[in-house]
């Protein structure tokens, strides 16, 4: 009889929550901000390619011509990653 009470709640709960209009900080979270920063360009110097293609080696895999269209926005593929034996770019040798 609990198990069903405690669910019952819980249920009539989240249905209250997700009705709640969020406004998160009186912002439009669907609209960018006018007064937002603007990426204007993208420097990929030689140590930025370095650091892209690390652990590859000429010819570079056609999988990586994304890179060319990467901005300067987050990417894991800059980073090291798992330790061995996932390892397979070597960034922890």
């Amino acid at each position: 009889m609990l198990k069903e009470i405690v669910f019952a709640s819980s249920v009539i709960l989240i249905s209250q929550v997700s009705a709640v209009d969020c406004d998160c900080g009186s912002v439009d979270i669907s609209k960018r901000p006018k007064d937002a920063p603007v990426i204007s360009e993208v420097n990929r110097d030689i140590d930025w390619y370095a650091r892209m293609l690390h652990g590859t080696s000429r010819p570079y895999p056609h999988s990586f011509s994304f890179i060319e269209d990467q901005g300067n926005w987050y990417t894991p593929f800059n980073k090291a990653g798992m330790l061995a034996p996932y390892d397979i770019r070597n960034w922890h040798k």
